[in-house]
């Protein structure tokens, strides 16, 4: 060794006593233990004393490092509740009871960013608790949630998991489910919210190598806003996607760096899903074998594999296609969010660390209630001629219900094992006590159907889809069903035949449509006279539904998606170009169901329509203002809505945006006046020879309404520069 590396290295030794000094006396055998230490000095430290074994070991989902004391947490799934347990594979064993909320479908039908956030972090208490209690000392922290996906096509069989459609409102809803997740600490986290699948990721059949293609525009305006909020809003993790997008695989797709880190400041966990990494080999035929695979993987910015990497990793270094410092690189991020979570740092000091005693959270009759309210939120009202409901329990003597899962609570394949749950039909008996006839049939006998409808003051109809198809995996006999792996080969439904039957004989029949995704269920629409849906999943699901169906609650959740009359209205599965007729902004024809509907028990008149100011200019924000008064005799709920439409744009734009909402409770007569903000940044277009977002000089049009067809007022406002 010459003189100036020895130089440089007694240097360096001299630098890091100097930097680590005065630390020795808090106690700590190392320095990254030292809470008061700045997080990358500490990760510094950390990295500087593993072996190149521990090194490789941190790129799994448990950064976890025993030789000194490095405590870390692998990964649990929670799209609506903690997963430990429920039909999923990764929990076959049922560890734990936890509270279970409606599908992120129906969260997404409450419109209400408040709401959600309370679920999530309800959520992560119960993660803290059982990660944390010695009673179960399992499960993690680091939580899979939540799915920042777009809903672009009804096909897709995951559309469960999502928010809907739109970009901003998945958006609003993945900031205000990572914040519950996260907390309100300045400093630590509850749980880590790891957001799923980067990116474009909305079709099941052939995802393992198919290519989700779209412009540069779309990637900015669309399919990436969601996740680009969530790591505004400060999440530090997601999960990159099977598919590809424009040609390459999301695993090893350069805008994991260039754009998530680079640009918005991702600098935690960027996790495969599972099995990713061999697809690059097998199916996407993008490299020849695994060491190629795992080292491009972690030189795009991957830190933790789903997979059996390490052999890979050790080939990888061997052949020099991968490089120590790089691996040195990546597993920052796994320790940064480590940090985040409180798990380096000693108990006194981590507020979160305390969640661990007294009763079991899911028992609290606080979390009963708040799932009862939630799911009661998310029932959207389709269809309601006549004041057919609520139904007046007074009045009816004999009461038929008829549905394949009424005595049921369906889970999804991503829920966790409810405490209790209560089926449509628990909840209707439970609501009529005994002086009301309830009788049911799963439809399956003709007979059984004709005597109660025929018999009955009343028919409810309990159908919609199994959401893991009762059957195994990659499977789903029925073809209205989708799950993961498998998109809906139609979205007509099935059961539709059986509400038929029922008509014929009772006309005083209605639909509850307990359902993952639309249904073009244009004849029901056309004849039943009452229609609710709502989604799997609730513990509470049956009590929330009586609430609703015999008046004791007033519907106000609102569609989440454009529901399609004919299959003939969608483009092909495989058209990413949404511009091609998908979603509210570009739907061609009248659909069944528009984006944002729902009705109510009550009537809402809209007054005194205000901007403060007619004119944008780059930077600014303005308020809009309405009167909303309920004129009907019942306490509801509105969301008040607010889109927009470019005029003089010289690009191509949606014919509605949404901009801004808002969920309001109002009693009968009462007033209040709803405010709004609508940022000039909000009507930027992404220009692509500049690579940036554009505000233009324009006129924009200002539509106000309770749903994307319902719009009550309009005003015109001039983009300056």
């Amino acid at each position: 060794m010459s003189f100036s590396k020895k130089g440089k290295l007694f240097i360096s030794a001299i630098t890091i006593l100097f930097v680590f000094a005065g630390h020795a006396q808090d106690n700590y055998p190392y320095p990254f233990q030292d809470p008061k230490l700045e997080i990358e000095k500490r990760i510094d430290n950390i990295i500087s004393l593993l072996t190149l074994d521990e090194k490789i070991s941190c790129l799994s989902t448990n950064p976890s490092v025993p030789r000194l004391g490095i405590k870390g947490s692998g990964h649990i799934e929670g799209l609506h509740g903690v997963a430990l347990g429920g039909p999923g594979g990764w929990g076959r064993r049922k560890l734990v009871t936890t509270t279970t909320f409606p599908q992120s479908y129906g969260l997404g039908e409450t419109w209400d960013t408040a709401l959600i956030r309370q679920v999530a972090a309800i959520e992560a208490y119960e993660a803290r608790y059982i990660f944390q209690s010695e009673k179960y000392n399992t499960g993690a922290l680091v939580i899979r949630a939540p799915n920042a996906d777009l809903g672009r096509d009804p096909r897709w069989g995951r559309t469960e998991e999502c928010y809907g459609e739109d970009a901003f409102f998945n958006g609003c809803m993945v900031q205000a489910y990572v914040r519950g997740l996260q907390g309100n600490d300045p400093k630590y986290w509850m749980a880590a919210s790891l957001m799923k699948h980067f990116l474009a990721n909305s079709n099941e059949n052939e995802r393992a190598h198919s290519s989700s293609d779209f412009d540069e525009r779309l990637f900015r305006e669309y399919y990436s806003v969601p996740f680009r909020m969530g790591i505004e809003q400060g999440s530090r993790a997601f999960m990159a996607a099977y598919n590809k997008y424009n040609g390459i695989p999301m695993m090893v797709h350069p805008v994991l760096k260039e754009i998530a880190v680079n640009e918005w400041g991702q600098n935690g966990i960027i996790c495969t899903d599972g099995g990713a990494m061999k697809l690059l080999w097998t199916e996407h035929k993008y490299y020849t074998d695994s060491a190629w695979a795992a080292a491009e993987g972690v030189k795009a910015g991957i830190n933790q594999f789903l997979d059996r990497y390490s052999g890979s990793i050790h080939k990888a270094l061997e052949e020099g296609i991968l490089k120590e410092k790089d691996i040195d690189e990546v597993i920052r991020g796994n320790f940064r969010v480590m940090i985040k979570l409180g798990l380096l740092d000693p108990p006194s000091m981590v507020p979160y660390a305390s969640i661990k005693d007294g009763e079991e959270p899911w028992k609290m009759e606080k979390n009963k209630e708040w799932v009862r309210e939630v799911t009661r939120k998310s029932i959207v009202l389709l269809k309601n001629d006549n004041n057919f409901l609520p139904l007046d329990k007074t009045a009816i003597k004999s009461l038929a219900i008829i549905g394949p899962y009424a005595n049921q609570v369906l889970l999804d394949w991503y829920s966790g094992t409810p405490p209790y749950t209560v089926s449509a039909l628990d909840g209707i008996k439970t609501k009529l006590g005994n002086s009301v006839n309830v009788q049911w049939t799963t439809g399956n006998d003709a007979d059984s159907v004709n005597k109660l409808a025929a018999g009955s003051d009343y028919v409810i109809m309990v159908l919609g889809n199994h959401p893991w198809c009762n059957a195994g995996w990659a499977q789903c006999p029925t073809p209205s069903d989708g799950r993961e792996a498998v998109d809906r080969q139609t979205i007509y439904l099935e059961q539709e035949e059986l509400i038929k039957k029922a008509y014929r004989i009772n006309p005083r029949t209605m639909l509850v449509l307990i359902s993952s995704f639309p249904y073009a269920i244009t004849w029901t629409e056309h004849t039943i006279p009452a229609i609710v849906h709502l989604t799997h999943n609730s513990q509470e699901l049956g009590n929330a539904l009586a609430d609703v169906l015999f008046g004791d609650y007033n519907p106000g959740g609102r569609l989440v998606q454009t529901w399609p009359r004919s299959m003939e209205q969608l483009p092909p599965m495989m058209d990413y170009n949404i511009r091609n007729g998908r979603t509210y902004m570009y739907f061609k024809g009248a659909p069944l169901f528009s984006f944002g509907y729902g009705l109510s028990y009550t009537s809402f008149a809209y007054s005194r329509f205000n901007v403060n100011t007619m004119m944008i200019k780059p930077g600014a924000e303005i308020t809009i203002t309405v009167d909303i008064t309920n004129t009907g005799k019942r306490t509801g709920d509105e969301v008040v809505q607010l889109y927009i439409r470019h005029l003089n744009s010289v690009v191509l734009r949606p014919q509605k945006e949404l901009k801004a909402f808002q969920r309001i409770t109002l009693k009968p007569k009462e007033k209040k006046t709803v405010q709004l903000k609508l940022k000039a940044n909000d009507l930027r277009y992404w220009d692509v020879d500049h690579h940036q977002f554009m505000l233009e000089k324009d006129k924009v049009q200002l539509l106000l309404g309770s749903s994307s067809a319902d719009i009550k007022f309009f005003k015109t406002l001039d983009v300056v520069q």
